[in-house]
């Protein structure tokens, strides 16, 4: 019995299984079991196949974005707006078979926009390049998953979460620390309603762990605490992005602007693109600070890109690494300070458009 076959008979056997207080432990142990399955399927097999073309671009510019949907719903034709790179656009599928980047200039940012070849049904279990396509994704700071508004609801297809992305999810607030000896030690700070210690201790020895240190600071799932022990979980936020609106009825439209994390564009009619910038922006939790020498005007004209509570330790790194050890204090004009200028220390969090100067010793 092949991997697969064993992951489709655990999935049979939850569906089946009713949920209730008797049955918990039992589904449980069968998550557990699903999710390391999940993980020797997307282990590459051993035996060494022909090189093959490479796939992953380099990382370049301050933030990665990855272009994710089926076939022909736009992906490409959405790149070479964005962007001044050229993607093949076809009303054929697949017209695009390898990972295409791009870089869109927003706000004296450069981001980096990787156009990934469709995903079809099927592709957590390697269908269509489908792990390829999903190892890039899992290195994007965001994902555009990329929706067709004509085709209805698909979103149940192209679910990351068997491949260990969550999309829009916190990580659960759980500490857990495997230990040499002396059995479990299970806590929590908060009531539990989804787990139980027994349920946690069977959890645990089916990844034949015994002895370990867990403790649950808020109330989470069975499936959420088999993130926890995996560790391999990537947390991203995700847009999701319904092209050709333009096909459909001003109903519809306002139904899907209005679900969470979406937006509504046209790239045929280059309808609502500047909206999806602004929402990008903000997913990616980007600021703008602008440097100024002593005695000189600010200079707005080449903005360093930091962060989201980056503080001005960071953005001493950011200029040059030796800078942070020679540094005296900092003035900062802007909206992080009670006054301008304010003589700021390292520890001080900046924002957005703030302008600083740094005093060396």
């Amino acid at each position: 019995m092949g991997i697969l076959e064993k992951i489709a008979e655990i999935e049979r056997e939850i569906s089946r299984t009713q949920k209730n207080k008797a049955t918990e432990y039992h589904l449980g142990l069968l998550k557990a079991k699903l999710a390391k399955y999940r993980a020797q399927l997307l282990e590459p097999s051993k035996s060494a196949g022909a090189k093959g073309e490479g796939f992953d671009v380099m990382k370049s510019g301050d933030a990665r974005v990855a272009l994710i949907g089926f076939p022909s719903v736009g992906k490409s034709t959405f790149l070479s707006l964005m962007t001044s790179t050229e993607s093949e656009a076809a009303s054929y599928e697949f017209t695009t078979l390898t990972c295409i980047p791009g870089v869109i200039e927003y706000k004296g940012a450069n981001i980096q926009l990787l156009d990934l070849p469709g995903i079809i049904e099927g592709a957590a279990q390697g269908k269509g390049r489908g792990r390829q396509v999903i190892a890039v994704a899992r290195t994007a700071d965001v994902v555009i998953m990329m929706l067709d508004a004509t085709k209805g609801d698909c979103l149940k297809v192209l679910c990351l979460e068997s491949v260990g992305i969550r999309l829009n999810r916190s990580k659960p607030n759980i500490y857990f620390k495997p230990k040499k000896g002396g059995g479990l030690s299970f806590n929590s700070t908060v009531p539990l309603t989804h787990c139980s210690e027994k349920l946690v201790q069977l959890i645990l020895h089916e990844y034949k762990i015994f002895n370990a240190e867990v403790l649950f600071r808020e109330d989470c799932t069975s499936d959420e605490f088999i993130d926890v022990i995996v560790g391999n979980r990537v947390y991203m936020p995700c847009l999701y992005v319904y092209n050709k609106v333009d096909q459909i009825s001003i109903e519809e439209v306002d139904r899907l602007a209005r679900r969470a994390n979406s937006v509504v564009i046209s790239c045929g009619m280059k309808l609502n693109l500047d909206y999806l910038l602004e929402q990008l922006w903000e997913y990616l939790a980007l600021i703008c600070l602008y440097t100024k020498k002593r005695g000189e005007r600010p200079d707005f004209g080449d903005p360093i890109i930091m962060r989201r509570a980056a503080t001005v330790e960071h953005v001493c790194h950011r200029i040059h690494r030796t800078l942070a050890s020679q540094f005296k204090y900092a003035l900062v004009w802007g909206t992080s300070t009670k006054y301008s200028p304010q003589r700021v220390g390292l520890t001080h969090v900046m924002e957005h458009e703030d302008v600083i100067q740094i005093v060396k010793k």
